[in-house]
């Protein structure tokens, strides 16, 4: 049975599926419907599609140690194998998760103590773009072995002019597996500006 959770809600993954090894983070979005008018500010409405890039940052004592501990489109697999990326959704469209990263609990090196899940728009000052114009983001975790949903959480909040999102992340706790709902907007315009965050 999957949990519905709000922001700032946490839940205990491990407790909940017992042997859990695998999960599937699912994260899905879709450009919400933009006006179409010949006014005097249309050239400010965006003609390029919304292209959101999830990425995983693997943190020791919640700080990025390095560089490769990023997983996202350019670089697909964590050093480890733990963490993969299954590849690059430019566009959004469609039903269901846009982008998905797979994690073998069981895998993580012991040094990272949790991974967080972003989602930044690609060349989003460039494009005039923001998550005021995307509808329906989620971020959902499943069981890889039944396929089974775990919980799921969906932004409901209006993040106009942000252009980034940290979704939620799943972290260790007295050793067991946990993850958060975090829905947190940030102006940062690249998955590298988004890396000081956890520097």
């Amino acid at each position: 049975m999957s949990v519905k959770l709000q922001k700032g809600q946490k839940v205990s993954l491990t407790k909940t599926s017992d042997g859990l090894s695998k999960i599937i983070v699912g994260l899905g979005w879709d450009e919400a419907a933009q006006e179409k008018s010949g006014g005097f500010f249309s050239f400010l409405k965006s003609q390029a599609d919304i292209d959101c890039d999830a990425s995983a940052f693997l943190l020791t004592n919640g700080k990025l140690a390095d560089s490769s501990d990023v997983v996202y489109f350019g670089h697909l697999a964590h050093k480890s194998g733990a963490v993969r990326h299954m590849g690059d959704n430019l566009t959004g469209a469609g039903e269901g998760d846009d982008e998905q990263i797979t994690i073998d609990l069981n895998a993580v090196p012991e040094q990272y103590d949790r991974i967080v899940f972003v989602v930044n728009i690609f060349r989003a000052g460039e494009r005039k773009q923001h998550f005021g114009m995307i509808r329906n983001a989620f971020i959902r975790l499943v069981d890889a072995r039944t396929n089974s949903e775990l919980c799921i959480y969906n932004l409901t909040e209006d993040y106009s002019g942000k252009t980034a999102m940290i979704f939620g992340e799943v972290y260790r706790y007295n050793g067991e597996w946990k993850f958060n709902a975090m829905g947190q907007g940030t102006t940062d315009g690249s998955i590298t500006e988004m890396s000081k965050r956890f520097a």
